[in-house]
């Protein structure tokens, strides 16, 4: 008898789908979701309070689409990459312009683990990017790819998920009308001393207003000219050595 029930509910879908959502294991679209893994603080509690999970999640592919370099980006992640591990790199792949050492430097990112790896092509972008993030020795990748069709995408966040790496891609806001299978996607736009978020894409309902994170002056909130300087095709190399 007690098989019998046993296999009447499992074979009643409503039954089981009912089970599944009063124990969270089914996402419904109008909750936040409770996060499938690891969160890391995002260092701005307004953006925390509207991430699943309470920050940036610790295995997952995001994507940050920017209406022009040096919005403000950088200074979103800098809380993050100020807690780099001394046994971890910070990977940063194919950037439009060459890290300032000594602004990141003076706002607490630890250049002896910071990795400049600058590819010559859009292909070997996303090549350095997968291995970067599959070799799990970094805390954090960032990257700047010249172009990521969907099936580019789905193998970094495949990686991702695997090495329970956070990868950033930088991507220009036009991007948005490509689908994605980011875990999280954010606009980012300056507004005066203010960098603006729009949340376009997370594990909940959408948001009814866009962030106003307020930037400060450690946050390498400047002209990209003051922070970085286009370099020249190169191979791999710290990027504590870097200048103007």
């Amino acid at each position: 008898m007690g098989l019998a029930l046993a296999r009447s509910a499992s074979a009643n879908p409503t039954v089981d789908v009912a089970g599944r959502l009063a124990t969270g294991l089914v996402w419904q679209a109008s909750r936040m979701a409770r996060g499938s893994g690891p969160v890391r603080p995002t260092g701005f509690a307004a953006l925390d309070a509207e991430l699943p999970g309470g920050g940036w999640p610790a295995s997952a592919l995001i994507e940050l689409l920017v209406a022009q370099p040096g919005c403000g980006e950088l200074g979103l992640l800098l809380p993050l990459l100020r807690q780099t591990p001394d046994d971890r790199w910070l990977a940063w792949i194919a950037p439009p312009f060459i890290p300032y050492a000594p602004a990141l430097a003076a706002a607490g990112v630890p250049l002896s683990r910071l990795l400049l790896i600058t590819p010559s092509s859009a292909g070997e972008i996303l090549w350095a990017t997968r291995q970067a993030v599959a070799s799990a020795a970094c805390a954090a990748v960032l990257c700047w790819p010249q172009r990521a069709d969907t099936a580019a995408l789905r193998r970094l966040q495949l990686a991702a998920e695997e090495s329970a790496t956070p990868l950033f891609l930088f991507r220009p806001e036009n991007a948005a009308r490509q689908s994605s299978p980011a875990s999280l996607r954010l606009a980012l736009s300056p507004a005066g001393k203010h960098l603006r978020v729009d949340i376009l894409k997370r594990r909940g309902p959408p948001t009814a207003a866009p962030l106003l994170l307020p930037l400060r002056g450690d946050d390498l909130a400047v002209p990209p000219s003051d922070v970085m300087a286009r370099p020249d095709p190169a191979p791999a190399a710290l990027a504590g050595l870097c200048s103007r």
